[in-house]
């Protein structure tokens, strides 16, 4: 079967950086916005651009992301043409039949490709939260007959470290290409988002493999730019990389927010409304007789006693009367009891918060700022009635706290079962 372009879609990654919503899950697989996970924008993007075959590179802890993605059909990437493929490592011969970067994962899989033998091959991240149809950089790489094309956007230079920085010329042509440098000479970041001439891509990937390169950004662009037509195509939309955790609640704050540029109903982002124990059959949600609720998102299912300010609940979320939910975010099915106040906290899914439970009280830790005041509780925690949890505290999954001695947890403390 025969396709001018496919898309190799990026889900493999650790997600360090996220803490504890990264320990039992994929980075993509997050939930993002009440209802979605962060994949569901590449995902989306891909289907809303014709692109009708995707392979998916998994890797960390893919199952909850293989569940999530299942046939492709909430997509509208299933049949006798359209194809979502999960590619895990080929493992079980050699332990470096793992995949070691971005580029090695795609170069394992050159056989899934050639199968389709397209013109073009799109490379893309499944954690980021973006808007774009790929068709424009489709038609961006036929003018300019691009070998490759790097998306690049404008990020505030003191963040420009984090990246990937291309410098170009007047026709946007990438002439020099640094990897997270120290000291940036641009502040055009890479998005993570490539399109490639197959047999270029081909070509590269298999020196890049003979030289030890593992890596997109690190690898095959620099080698790229030496004897290829390398072209950056710059965004100028909302797109934002939730690899951290005050990343990811700024983005999820983004929602509540008129003028952020995020608009999820707008792009025609799609989920899997069918995944079991998520999303379903859910009842519609309640509000008691008592409850507020202001510049919020909340989900099916939901049981709302007291009151919740800017935040966002996923299915299922019980609040108790009296209860003060502000500036947080809170996954599936967590029940929090009476009298409780959490704010700029983000609450994994299954968390059983007891009555007058304190979340993000009291001094705030020196040196850092307003966004990495954030407490996370993992998920399955159990909290005790009463307690008291600081800023910037995180709790671990499955910890349960019930029987413990402790009553305060202090800002910046991180406490686990071992």
């Amino acid at each position: 079967m025969k396709k001018e372009i496919i898309a190799m879609l990026l889900a493999g990654g650790v997600g360090s950086r996220l803490g504890i919503l990264a320990k039992k899950r994929a980075k993509p697989a997050i939930p993002f916005g009440g209802i979605y996970r962060i994949i569901d924008f590449t995902m989306s993007n891909i289907a809303n651009s014709g692109i009708d075959v995707v392979g998916v590179l998994t890797q960390y802890k893919p199952l909850s992301l293989m569940e999530h993605i299942d046939n492709g059909r909430p997509w509208d990437l299933f049949g006798r043409t359209r194809l979502v493929e999960i590619l895990p490592p080929k493992t079980g011969e050699e332990s470096s039949d793992w995949y070691k970067g971005t580029s090695d994962a795609v170069y394992q899989n050159l056989g899934f490709i050639e199968d389709f033998s397209p013109e073009l091959v799109l490379v893309v991240s499944g954690d980021h939260i973006y808007y774009m149809n790929y068709e424009e950089l489709i038609l961006y790489q036929q003018k300019k007959d691009a070998d490759g094309i790097v998306c690049l956007i404008g990020v505030p230079e003191e963040e420009a470290h984090n990246f990937g920085i291309a410098l170009i010329d007047k026709e946007n042509r990438i002439i020099d290409w640094e990897e997270k440098p120290k000291k940036p000479r641009s502040n055009l970041a890479s998005m993570g988002v490539y399109l490639f001439k197959k047999e270029i891509l081909k070509e590269t990937l298999i020196e890049s493999a003979k030289r030890g390169g593992t890596d997109f950004a690190r690898n095959v662009i620099p080698m790229m730019l030496e004897k290829k037509k390398v072209f950056g195509y710059e965004f100028k939309g909302y797109w934002r990389d939730v690899g951290t955790v005050p990343a990811y609640w700024r983005a999820n704050m983004d929602l509540l927010d008129i003028n952020s540029g995020l608009d999820i109903e707008r792009w025609g982002i799609k989920t899997n409304l069918s995944v079991k124990g998520e999303i379903g059959d859910r009842p519609p949600i309640y509000i008691g007789k008592n409850a507020k609720i202001k510049n919020s998102l909340i989900s099916s299912g939901c049981e709302i006693e007291g009151a919740v300010l800017n935040s966002i609940l996923s299915p299922g979320v019980k609040i108790g009367p009296e209860t003060i939910i502000k500036d947080s975010v809170v996954f599936h099915n967590t029940e929090i009891g009476k009298g409780a106040f959490l704010e700029k906290a983000i609450i994994d899914k299954n968390v059983k918060i007891g009555d007058q439970v304190k979340i993000g009280v009291g001094e705030k830790p020196e040196r850092l700022s307003i966004e990495t005041e954030l407490s996370v509780i993992g998920k399955g925690a159990k909290i005790p009635s009463r307690m008291v949890i600081g800023k910037n505290c995180t709790i671990h999954p499955d910890v349960d706290l019930t029987n413990s001695y402790l009553r305060i947890i202090k800002s910046g403390d991180s406490i686990d079962r071992s």
